[in-house]
């Protein structure tokens, strides 16, 4: 079983068991930085509300109050500060690289990012702790989150429930996604050693 495959097993094993909590619980972790994608939650919510076993509200209400929940988490560790965000982040598999191009990305367009970047992958991870580090006003966080996170959300529920019988399907071509997770894990570790070996050769 490759890794996106097994990501995904466990996801939808999580929602069969807790239901709606389950959903609220995976949206969590995806708007933080855990490496939990919402293309491997949101579609099969989809598929079981085309089955009957979900309702399409209890859905939408869990899956946004999740985004908020995870998002608030990693705006108020972007408030701790920088230092605190890389010694604790590592341990969700946090890559500094990611976080420095988000930041420049929000400090570039404002606000509006925070809208914007819930349709980018990886950027949607890391988002909140720019906005965090920054200050940016809660109230106008929480709206440009609900709005975005919901969007992204539901679009994601609309594939699941077309997809229907076939939803399972995925899983026979996700290892293709495996190849992307390992070539970025990979890339992460070998910008890591050449950062260290160009500060201990400029040391």
């Amino acid at each position: 079983m490759g890794l996106t495959e097994t990501l995904c097993y466990y996801n939808t094993q999580l929602i069969h068991t807790c239901s709606y909590y389950g959903v609220f619980f995976l949206m969590t972790l995806e708007s933080m930085i855990a490496p939990v994608p919402s293309e491997l939650v949101m579609p099969f919510a989809g598929f079981l509300i085309f089955t009957g076993h979900f309702d399409v509200w209890w859905v939408l209400i869990a899956s946004s109050l999740g985004s908020i929940a995870g998002s608030l988490l990693s705006y108020g560790m972007g408030m701790l500060g920088e230092p605190v965000v890389l010694r604790y982040g590592r341990y969700l598999l946090l890559n500094p690289h990611h976080l420095e191009w988000t930041k420049k990305f929000f400090e570039r367009h404002g606000g509006k990012t925070i809208f914007i970047s819930r349709f980018i992958p990886v950027v949607r991870h890391l988002i909140s702790i720019p906005a965090g580090l920054a200050r940016m006003s809660l109230l106008p966080f929480i709206i440009y989150t609900l709005v975005g996170a919901t969007m992204w959300n539901m679009f994601l529920v609309y594939c699941g429930v077309r997809l229907q019988e076939n939803w399972r399907l995925i899983q026979q071509y996700t290892h293709i996604l495996d190849y992307f997770v390992v070539a970025g894990l990979l890339a992460a570790a070998a910008y890591f050693v050449w950062k260290v070996r160009a500060s201990r050769n400029s040391a």
